[in-house]
C-alpha cells in the first residue's frame, strides 16, 4: 500500500508533457471575422430616451425617418424624442458567413438616454470598413442593467442600462470574399512568434502527408501547399489543424503590472547564484494637538498648540541565498519567506536583473 501511494504521488507531481493542436497555435491568413457598424434608433422607451435640448441629432434622425416613411414633419413642429434613443449598432461578421445567416448585435446609446430597457431597434444597415452594407439589424433589445430614480434626486443603477444586445437580431446580406477558396498556398500565422515552433509545425505537416508541402517563412508564418479541389482542401486543412505539435519553451519573462502591482513569473525563469537582503523601514507620524489654557488673570487667549510625534521602526532584515540555476518554485518560495510585498518583490527582481543574476526579460506594463 505504501508503494502504491508513493507511485501515485510521483505520478501526480511529475510534469505532464502534452502537445497542442495546430489549430490552437495558428490562424489562417485571410480567414477572420469583420467588424460591422451602424447607426439606428431604439423606440418604445418609457420616457428614458434622449432629451430634446441636449441630443438634437436624435430629433433630426427621427424627423428624417418619418419623412422616408412618407410622413413629412412640418418645419415648425418640434419633436420630443423622450421615448427614442440614438444608438450605435455593432456586430462581428464571422468568416465564411453567408447571406440569410443570423448575427448577434450590440446596441449602445450615444445620447443621454437613461435606459434602453423595453426598447426596440428599428431596421439599421450595418456597414463594413469599405462602406458597403453587409447586414441589417432589427429587434427587441435585451438589457441587463437597471436604473431607478426617486423624486428627491436619489438614484440607483445596476450594471449598465444604456447598452444591450439583440440575440440573432442581425441578418447577413452580403458575403465577404476570402482567399481560402482561390489561393494555391495557405499561410499559417503563429499566435506567438517563435522560430522553433514554426519549424516544428512545418515538420509535423510534412511528416503527416509526406514530401515538403509545408515550409516555414519566418518566426511567424508557415506556408502550406493545399489541394486544388475545394472539397479536398477542406479535408486537408481539417487534418492539418488537428495535428499535435510540441511548441518551443517560452522565453523567460517576468511581467510586472505597475498599476495593480501584479507580478507574473513564467516557468522558464532561472536565477544565478545571488544573495538578497530584505529589510523594512516604517516611519509613523501622528498629530496630537494640545490646548493651551491661560490662567484666569493672565489675560491671554486659549490656543491650540500642534504636537507631532515621529516614530521610526526598522524590522530586522532577513537574507536568503539563491543556489545556481534555481527554478520558479524556489524563487517564489524564497521571496515569500522574507514576506515581500508586491512593490518589494519588484525591487528585488530589478536588483537581481541589474546584478546579472536574473536570467529573464523584465517587462513592466
Amino acid at each position: 500500500m505504501k508503494h502504491l501511494l508513493l507511485m501515485l504521488s510521483l505520478t501526480l507531481l511529475s510534469p505532464i508533457v502534452a502537445g497542442e493542436r495546430i489549430k490552437d497555435l495558428v490562424s489562417i491568413q485571410g480567414v477572420r471575422s469583420n467588424p460591422l457598424l451602424g447607426y439606428g434608433l431604439v423606440v418604445g422607451l418609457d420616457g428614458s430616451g434622449d432629451k430634446v435640448n441636449s441630443s438634437r441629432f436624435t430629433e433630426q434622425s427621427l424627423r428624417n425617418m418619418l419623412t422616408r416613411l412618407g410622413i413629412p414633419v412640418p418645419a415648425g413642429i418640434k419633436l420630443n424624442p423622450k421615448n427614442v434613443a440614438a444608438v450605435t449598432v455593432h456586430a462581428e461578421l464571422p468568416a465564411f458567413a453567408k447571406p440569410c445567416q443570423r448575427l448577434d448585435v450590440t446596441v449602445s446609446s450615444i445620447g443621454d438616454a437613461k435606459s434602453l430597457r423595453g426598447g426596440s431597434l428599428l431596421m439599421t444597415p450595418l456597414k463594413g470598413i469599405d462602406g458597403k452594407v453587409y447586414a441589417f439589424a432589427q429587434g427587441n433589445t435585451v438589457v441587463g442593467g437597471l436604473a431607478a430614480e426617486g423624486g428627491d434626486g436619489s438614484r440607483i443603477t445596476v450594471n449598465i442600462p444604456s447598452a444591450g444586445r439583440i440575440p440573432g437580431g442581425g441578418t447577413v446580406e452580403r458575403a465577404v470574399a476570402n482567399p481560402f477558396a482561390s489561393e494555391r498556398v495557405l499561410t499559417l500565422n503563429l499566435h506567438a512568434s517563435d522560430f522553433t515552433t514554426a519549424q516544428r509545425v512545418a515538420d509535423a505537416v510534412n511528416q503527416a502527408i509526406g514530401g515538403s508541402a509545408a515550409r516555414p517563412m519566418d518566426a511567424t508564418s508557415v506556408q502550406v501547399t493545399v489541394p486544388r479541389d475545394i472539397a479536398q482542401r477542406v479535408a486537408f486543412v481539417s487534418m492539418v489543424e488537428n495535428l499535435t505539435v510540441h511548441p518551443a519553451e517560452a522565453t523567460a519573462r517576468v511581467i510586472v503590472n505597475s498599476r495593480t502591482g501584479t507580478v507574473v513569473i513564467n516557468s522558464a525563469v532561472r536565477v544565478s547564484p545571488a544573495a538578497v537582503s530584505h529589510g523594512s523601514l516604517t516611519v509613523t507620524i501622528s498629530e496630537n494637538p494640545a490646548v493651551s489654557q491661560p490662567n484666569a488673570l493672565a489675560g491671554g487667549n486659549t490656543v491650540v498648540v500642534p504636537q507631532s510625534n515621529v516614530a521610526v521602526d526598522q524590522a530586522g532584515s532577513r537574507m536568503f541565498k539563491f543556489a545556481p540555476g534555481v527554478s520558479l518554485d524556489e524563487v517564489v518560495r524564497a521571496v515569500n519567506q522574507v514576506g515581500a510585498a508586491p512593490s518589494d518583490l519588484v525591487a528585488i527582481l530589478e536588483a537581481l536583473k541589474q546584478a546579472g543574476a536574473l536570467k529573464a526579460q523584465l517587462m513592466v506594463i
